[in-house]
């Protein structure tokens, strides 16, 4: 899993199968890194800190089984206290 920041969405209007009914998030790896977009599987929104699971084991949730990806949003980071 790596630790990312929400920077926005993705809307397609037009999804594989799989992909109906998910939100579509662009997500940035805190320290660096390409964009990605990552399935949000808990509601995250714009500015959050998420855990995104990547590769195989983004298709490892009962949510995610079967579904084409290769990033899923499985985690909202609490804010430090």
């Amino acid at each position: 899993m790596q630790r990312c920041h929400v920077s926005g969405s993705t809307v397609a209007t037009q999804k594989a199968a799989g992909l109906s009914g998910f939100s579509l998030l662009n997500v940035t790896p805190i320290g660096g890194g390409a964009e990605l977009v990552a399935v949000d599987l808990v509601g995250a929104g714009e500015g959050d800190m998420v855990l995104v699971a990547l590769g195989s084991a983004a298709r490892e949730t009962d949510q995610t089984r079967g579904v084409p990806t290769d990033a899923a949003v499985v985690a909202i980071v609490d804010p430090a206290r």
